[in-house]
């Protein structure tokens, strides 16, 4: 599975085109689709990415629902209905939609945040507001991650 680790902030250009990371591509080598998947953060004014190996697992999650059932309904609209599979042209590019950017406030920049097996895109000023509340409200609570035995796959 794709690890995406580190924050980088790549300029949009006129045509709604802009880089994603390197180390972000390397991730997602090898994957069924060359590029990224992206849908609107129902959580945050961001854009949520993955690789297809992420969505493929997403999808078993929402599949152990019942499938008729309004939380079936509620994620897999929210999730796979808003998604928008964006190719990495040679340059690795994609082009931005303008309903995400939109909904993020993305316009001449955009910042990309690592997020273990996800990632997401941000305007950089609302990344910044975003990154010094979540950093008091972990410092408040006192939250601590325990760490899983072993090497991690290595």
């Amino acid at each position: 599975m794709s690890v995406f680790i580190g924050t980088f902030e790549n300029k949009v250009d006129r045509k709604g085109r802009v880089s994603v990371p390197a180390t972000f591509r390397s991730a997602l080598q090898g994957q069924a689709f060359h590029g990224i998947i992206a849908f609107r953060s129902y959580r945050a004014p961001a854009i949520e990415a993955c690789g297809m190996d992420f969505m493929l697992r997403l999808n078993e999650s929402v599949s152990d629902m019942d499938l008729f059932s309004e939380a079936h309904d509620d994620l897999a609209t929210t999730i796979f209905a808003d998604s928008h599979q964006l190719a990495l042209d040679g340059d690795g590019r994609i082009m931005m939609p303008a309903e995400l950017a939109e909904h993020a406030g993305i316009t001449d920049k955009a910042a990309f945040v690592g997020k273990g097996p996800i990632f997401q895109i941000w305007e950089p000023g609302r990344l910044d507001e975003h990154k010094t509340a979540a950093r008091e409200r972990a410092r408040s609570q006192g939250l601590t991650l325990p760490l899983r035995p072993g090497g991690g796959g290595q």
